[in-house]
């Protein structure tokens, strides 16, 4: 199906409580479920796609005009784009960037991405904002059923709550991204739903990475001799995570420089102890606030996350695994953005240091993972 006939093909977004947008079919035509939520940021929306957090979520974009600068093969962040659907307000028309290969819309229909075009984000925002994120479909075609049908298909829908997504995002085989120049660490990071930028930023450092399946054991995170281990982002409720739960837990107990991001915070916090809950709306974009409680400094970071750890703010707290404190707060909600333990060498933030799209105000929390690393070698 070309542009231009898709440009005229009706679609519908329903969402589970029953309100519904029309708008015309962008990208791949058909139908498609997940769990709408909306993300700020006004560039980056390449890595949005290609970001196996979003598994199984329907991603409606707050800038108005997207896929400005088309498609490039240089910025995706895994090999295929991982959003279970796209909404956008005003598609280009040509894209116009000298890095640019091809079209979004041509991506989107290439991998069979169904999405939806000229649909009023600013309201569905606010509904979502209001209402909480919830379920959804986007059905495109010439013959639509009508609205009662398609909503009783979006209810029967699974929802977020209780799903284990990393291991069908996670990589099947190990594989090594090796150090940029000098050697001077290994880590085995567990890709638990793994963006491409973040290995690079730790071979950079001179660090070969040993990137590990969701499922990998204590003993095959061992086997490559790890300086320190490493927790990566992913999809999915952290309380349906049990294996990498307990992977972090004998990771604790061998006392290796431990670092976890995004979804390796939510890891952590469960096997520190803590809980974890769904937000209503969630944090995504590259443009969330978040304070250092070490030192009083703003950081203007990326995030990606649905769940978060429930933990005291206002004081240390006891974990069979020793002290722990929290080190970051978002400062929109107050939510937990960083765990630090006071007696052994482990971190975790809840939000993307490797800001492929920026911004990179937090890149200096690999360098602090290297700290752990020397700080244990010498």
């Amino acid at each position: 199906m070309t542009s231009a006939t898709q440009a005229t093909t009706p679609a519908l977004l329903v969402l589970e409580d029953g309100r519904a947008f029309r708008g015309r079919a962008y990208g791949a035509v058909g139908e498609t479920f997940g769990e709408a939520v909306f993300a700020t940021g006004m560039t980056g929306y390449q890595e949005t796609l290609t970001d196996p957090s979003y598994h199984r979520q329907v991603v409606v974009m707050t800038a108005p005009h997207v896929g400005n600068t088309g498609v490039n093969d240089e910025d995706p962040e895994s090999a295929r784009i991982w959003v279970a659907g796209y909404v956008v307000r005003d598609p280009a028309r040509v894209p116009s960037n000298w890095r640019s290969v091809r079209s979004l819309d041509q991506e989107l229909t290439a991998q069979g991405v169904v999405g939806i075009s000229g649909v009023d984000t600013r309201a569905l925002t606010r509904h979502l904002r209001e209402r909480g994120a919830m379920r959804a479909g986007i059905f495109s075609g010439p013959a639509l059923a009508d609205e009662p049908t398609l909503l009783a298909r979006v209810r029967a829908a699974p929802r977020m709550t209780g799903a284990d997504l990393a291991p069908e995002v996670a990589t099947a085989e190990p594989y090594l991204v090796p150090a940029l120049g000098r050697k001077r660490f290994t880590v085995a990071a567990v890709d638990l739903g793994i963006k491409g930028m973040t290995p690079h930023r730790m071979a950079e450092r001179g660090i070969d990475v040993h990137v590990l399946p969701a499922t990998a054991t204590l003993d095959e995170v061992y086997a490559v001799s790890p300086d320190g281990v490493f927790f990566s982002n992913g999809p999915g409720d952290p309380a349906a995570a049990a294996h990498p739960v307990e992977l972090m837990r004998g990771v604790l107990d061998r006392r290796t420089p431990l670092f976890g991001i995004c979804f390796g915070n939510q890891i952590l916090g469960r096997a520190l102890g803590f809980g974890t809950f769904k937000l209503k709306y969630g944090h995504r974009g590259i443009n969330q606030p978040v304070k250092d409680l070490a030192t009083g400094r703003v950081e203007v970071t990326a995030h990606n996350h649905g769940f978060a750890v429930d933990a005291p703010l206002d004081r240390d707290s006891d974990t069979p695994h020793g002290r722990t404190r929290v080190s970051h707060v978002c400062l929109n909600d107050n939510v937990v953005e960083g765990l630090r333990l006071l007696d052994r060498p482990a971190f975790s933030v809840q939000y993307h240091p490797e800001a492929a799209a920026g911004p990179h105000d937090a890149a200096y929390l690999f360098d602090r993972f290297v700290s752990l690393m020397e700080g244990e070698r010498a």
